[in-house]
């Protein structure tokens, strides 16, 4: 006689890219599954942890590459559930953070499917913490924006202008190819020697990084190789970063030698 399958989906956000950063919750999760649908920006190793007889199901999406819609991904989602029973939506990141679990949320409750969230770290503090960048410092700045880059009409969201007149942090994703736009609000903004840095593929083994400032990154980002998938933090606290607080005792060195020759 067989045993009916019992429907169930865990929506896990796998974290910034390292597989150590994911949680122990969510760990146990992948432990469990019977079917994981991934996306582009999960760490490969991580299906390592899933048991041998779950199947894996590539839903990624990167920027002009879509292999599914988001509409079929939580068609499938569903129904992978029913198929198989313990379905994980592994996202990169945290799933609620642009991430699109919230959908995948409801369309799951909308078919009385027990559906469990646990939270990923996200990039956008996870990346510039690994780099010994704050997204706040006492004295500083007194708070920190994340910003998507990109609306779903493929527009540059309206926020970043809006975003580059307060004294915040500004933490953007999907703007790697946008950076120009991004720069031009900024400078247009009075804050051409604000520091920036741009991270690619954060807190992983190749991750490689940018320093600059708003007048100089593009060509920095350039010089640097540096493409999707990264981050943008534009803020004074970038100025902390071990290089640039490295660049900076220098001149310090050098004005004093100058001062007393």
């Amino acid at each position: 006689m067989s045993t009916k399958i019992k429907a169930r989906i865990t929506l896990l956000g796998a974290g910034p890219g390292d597989p150590e950063l994911l949680t122990i919750k969510g760990l146990k999760a992948l432990q469990t599954a019977d079917v994981v649908l991934y996306d582009a920006l999960v760490n490969p190793a991580l299906l390592d942890e899933v048991p041998a007889h779950a199947e894996r199901i590539y839903v990624g999406k990167r920027a002009g590459k879509h292999r599914m819609s988001q509409e079929e991904i939580n068609l499938l989602l569903v129904q992978s559930a029913y198929r198989h029973g313990h379905a994980v939506r592994l996202k990169g990141g945290d799933a609620f953070v642009f991430g699109r679990g919230h959908e995948e949320l409801q369309f799951a409750k909308a078919f009385d499917i027990e559906t469990t969230v646990i939270p990923g770290i996200s990039s956008c503090i996870a990346v510039p913490e690994l780099q010994e960048v704050p997204l706040t410092r006492r004295g500083v700045n007194e708070s920190f924006w994340v910003i998507t880059a990109t609306t779903r009409s493929g527009a540059l969201s309206r926020d970043i202008a809006i975003a580059a007149q307060s004294s915040a942090t500004v933490v953007i994703l999907m703007g790697m190819r946008k950076l120009g736009e991004i720069t031009a609000h900024f400078r247009a903004a009075g804050k051409s020697n604000t520091p920036v840095m741009v991270v690619q593929n954060g807190s992983r083994e190749n991750e490689r990084f940018a320093l600059g400032t708003v007048d100089t990154i593009e060509a920095e980002v350039r010089a640097e190789g540096l493409s999707t998938p990264g981050i943008i933090v534009i803020g004074e606290v970038v100025d902390l970063h071990p290089e640039r607080q490295q660049l900076l005792v220098e001149a310090l060195k050098n004005t004093v030698k100058k001062q007393n020759p």
